[in-house]
């Protein structure tokens, strides 16, 4: 990706998604706007594990622009965490509605590999941790990412073919 210092706030220049800071400033104004409407929204990790981003670092920028058009609505958001997480925020969205994006992720990693790993010889092992809440009172923000951090750090260290894992967090 080009770097834009029009995008330098807001924009990881690897991957073109937005970076950590925005992705927890809106996820904050979301949770805020969730707790008085009585709605749901869950966050999820993606931990890819891209085995050539090394040699070919625009893999990483096509990974991610792959899933992000499994978010289908323009409130959803995909950031980057780190170098091997990403975090994704569902707002207004319950537990069949994550299932779903879940769904959708899958199927869209899955045609990613389709369209590249032939060409590009690579292989990718990816995990996603969801956690799905109803803000309240009594449940504060830090305990939902710290919720998704621990299922995230558990299911990447299984090895077994099981992708995801959602959770609900109350």
């Amino acid at each position: 990706m080009i770097y834009s210092f029009r995008n330098s706030s807001f924009r990881d220049p690897e991957t073109g998604v937005y970076n950590q800071n925005y992705f927890m400033e809106v996820f904050n104004r979301e949770w805020h706007r969730h707790l008085r409407e009585k709605q749901s929204l869950a966050l999820l990790y993606l931990c890819p594990h891209i085995h050539e981003t090394v040699k070919q670092p625009h893999l990483l920028e096509l990974f991610t622009n792959q899933v992000e058009e499994a978010l289908l609505r323009a409130t959803d958001l995909i950031a980057r965490l780190d170098t091997n997480h990403f975090a994704l925020g569902l707002f207004n969205v319950d537990d069949e509605g994550t299932k779903v994006v879940l769904q959708r992720i899958d199927e869209q990693i899955n045609q990613f590999l389709a369209n590249h790993a032939k060409d590009h010889k690579f292989t990718i092992d990816y995990k996603v941790a969801a956690g799905v809440c109803q803000p309240n009172k009594n449940l504060n923000i830090e305990k939902l990412f710290v919720d998704v951090e621990q299922l995230s750090s558990a299911l990447d260290n299984t090895h077994d073919d099981q992708h995801h894992k959602m959770i609900r967090v109350q």
